[in-house]
């Protein structure tokens, strides 16, 4: 079983950036596929990136492409998104996310969860 905590959310202006963090519990860390989400109120969760357990291979939704990097330090059980030139419509709550099916993109295939992080971007 694994527990995650994510931090790093905020507030800042369109075009900024920032940097999410979700830490991991348990030593099992570096065996699952981990990922981020994003969800609105009233609006189904919404895929954002995936990185495999080695960190070697990424995949992000075409909303995150070119902005988003997601990255893992698996000495450290810790997963990062990093988000770069900011929209308002970037403005969610982010949960990171763990699984085990590598080509996971759908909320139901990840079976451990995040509480997550406010993030909002003012115009």
């Amino acid at each position: 079983q694994v527990q995650l905590v994510e931090s790093g959310g905020g507030l800042v202006q369109a075009g900024g950036s920032l940097r999410l963090s979700c830490a991991a519990s348990g030593s099992t860390f570096s065996t699952y596929t981990m990922g981020w989400f994003r969800q609105a109120s009233g609006k189904e969760r919404e895929f954002v990136a995936r990185i495999s357990q080695s960190g070697a291979n990424t995949y992000y939704a075409d909303s995150a492409k070119g902005r988003f990097t997601i990255s893992r330090d698996n000495a450290k059980n810790t997963v990062y998104l990093q988000m770069t030139s900011l929209k308002p419509e970037d403005t969610d709550v982010y949960y990171c996310a763990a699984t085990r099916n590598h080509i996971a993109t759908i909320p139901y295939e990840f079976a451990y969860w995040g509480q997550g992080t406010q993030v909002t971007v003012s115009s």
